[in-house]
């Protein structure tokens, strides 16, 4: 099958698409021939060796230490069931699902074939494409467990969604506006557009302070880090909940201690995206795809994705 590898840690132009054997499905587990692949930030980072890098399965070396390598990147797939293993009936063959796999260990969805755990999949909504559908995936989930798991929403709170447009955000503020949050959605210009029919309220990020005169929060989804992980950790109430995505941000300053800020590392969770599969089915999110590529420009959607202004979801069409 091809397949995109990273043969060592580098920049996008070490992307090679190469032939590689078609995985197995073993007990539990099912064959998925991907249709599209999802690009995420964290993608890039794993590439150059951060990011999830640490957590990879070893795999043949190809350097001094960097047992990863070869690796073939990405955790998101939506396709069909190509083949089941044993003791699977979840699934049958020609089933559309889609899922978050395998992460933060090899996931190897940018491929024509990738191995799933059933645990880790659900039906594809039949109201999106495979491209809407995998934008779903670890986007989605991460919104989910930011929202609900790490920060414990509840009906009627207030709701601060920076980096509102992204792949996490856009979804974010829809999944919240759904549970029945008040949100505050910030992002650029251009992509507040592609809020507009959210529910949020709406904050252009380069005009003035866009936090100023706000009520304070209940939750915080900080897709920024850095110094704006303070800026926005100020807006909370006390006992309030920051949850910052960038991993490398965790460590940033708050300048408070009268707040939560637990650390997420999103996992995968099957259950989880049948819920946002019927939050879709009944018409309450929708997912943006920012652009299609094909297999062979892996190393475009990468240099895309670290270029940042993404405004939704890039995906890589592969079968």
């Amino acid at each position: 099958m091809r397949a995109i590898v990273a043969p060592s840690p580098g920049p996008p132009e070490a992307l090679e698409l190469r032939e590689v054997p078609r995985p197995v499905p073993g007990p539990g587990e099912v064959l998925i021939r991907v249709a599209v692949a999802g690009v995420n930030p964290i993608d890039a980072k794993t590439r150059v060796g951060g990011g999830a890098a640490p957590f990879l399965q070893p795999g043949p070396a190809s350097g001094d230490g960097d047992l990863a390598f070869p690796w073939i990147p990405g955790w998101d797939a939506a396709g069909t069931v190509a083949a089941v293993g044993p003791g699977v009936v979840r699934f049958g063959e020609g089933d559309r699902v889609f899922g978050m796999i395998g992460f933060p260990r090899t996931g190897g969805t940018y491929a024509e074939h990738v191995v799933a755990p059933v645990s880790h999949l659900s039906r594809s909504p039949r109201s999106l494409d495979d491209a809407a559908t995998v934008a779903l995936a670890l986007p989605g989930l991460t919104a989910w467990q930011a929202l609900v798991d790490a920060g414990g929403l509840e009906t009627n709170q207030r709701v601060l969604v920076t980096a509102a447009a992204g792949g996490v955000g856009h979804l974010a503020v829809q999944i919240a506006v759904d549970l029945g949050a008040h949100v505050v959605a910030v992002a650029s210009a251009a992509g507040l557009e592609t809020l507009r029919a959210t529910g949020a309220e709406l904050r252009d990020r380069h005009d003035g302070d866009p936090l100023a005169g706000l009520e304070p929060f209940d939750l915080v989804v900080d897709g920024v880090g850095g110094a704006e992980r303070a800026r926005a950790a100020a807006t909370l109430r006390p006992g309030g909940t920051i949850v910052t995505l960038p991993s490398a941000s965790h460590g940033d300053p708050l300048g408070r201690d009268d707040v939560r800020a637990p650390r997420l590392l999103v996992a995968p969770d099957g259950l989880e995206l049948q819920l946002l599969t019927g939050t879709v089915e009944r018409g309450m999110l929708r997912p943006r795809v920012a652009d299609r590529l094909p297999l062979a420009d892996a190393a475009e959607a990468h240099r895309r994705i670290e270029a940042g202004g993404v405004h939704g979801k890039l995906v890589l069409d592969v079968g």
